[in-house]
């Protein structure tokens, strides 16, 4: 069965037809757990340029002050992701900012007059937010106990290009856009069950180093 939007929503949301918002409120919450502020900054920047037009929940997101603010928190992230252990506490920090913000973002994408469109949309970006965030954070810690720093590097410029390439796919051919989520919610899924024991298993032993660090102190 075909999913539709009542008129007046289509009409507010730019005339989007239902698959392209449901494609860019998930592009929206998932990418808001990778860079959050890169979604923010670039979303306002092609609304405030007139390359897209924002649905009418998302037009805040082009205004200069906003675009200041996000622009200054975006290049803040970019140099603090690229140093390692620094990337894993802003990881920390984000968990209580990505995941709300990404629910935030997807919900504005209907509009507060969308009812349970507004609310699926929530949930759905939540969650994309989520399972982006839990993932990047388990991989760049466990990434950040190899000595080398080429592959912490690498890791980040990629989430630095995965994002912009997402949210166009998303507006621009949100089919293909679908099929690329979907393999990257595969692969996210299996890094967290990989990584997370290791994970765990290296805050265990830094928790016992420490306690017997301070024991002999």
């Amino acid at each position: 069965m075909e999913l539709s939007l009542p008129p007046a929503i289509v009409h507010a949301a730019s005339g989007l037809d239902t698959t392209q918002l449901v494609a860019l409120a998930a592009a929206l919450g998932w990418a808001s757990g990778l860079r959050l502020y890169a979604v923010v900054f670039l979303t306002g920047l092609a609304g405030w340029l007139g390359w897209v037009t924002l649905p009418a929940g998302l037009q805040v997101l082009q205004h200069p002050a906003l675009l200041i603010a996000s622009g200054l928190m975006l290049g803040v992230e970019f140099f603090a992701d690229k140093l390692p252990w620094v990337d894993s506490l802003w990881d920390a920090v984000h968990t209580f900012i990505r995941i709300p913000a990404g629910a935030a973002l997807a919900a504005g994408v209907f509009g507060a007059d969308a009812g349970t469109w507004t609310l699926a949309a929530a949930l759905l970006g939540g969650g994309l937010a989520a399972t982006a965030h839990v993932a990047k954070a388990t991989t760049r810690a466990a990434v950040n106990t190899s000595p080398e720093p080429f592959s912490n590097l690498g890791l980040s410029l990629l989430g630095d290009a995965a994002v912009p390439a997402m949210l166009w796919l998303a507006w621009a051919h949100p089919v293909l856009f679908f099929a690329a989520l979907a393999v990257a919610l595969v692969v996210m899924a299996a890094l967290i069950v990989l990584l997370f024991r290791f994970v765990r298993g290296l805050a265990g032993r830094l928790r016992q180093h420490f306690g017997a660090s301070a024991a002999r102190a």
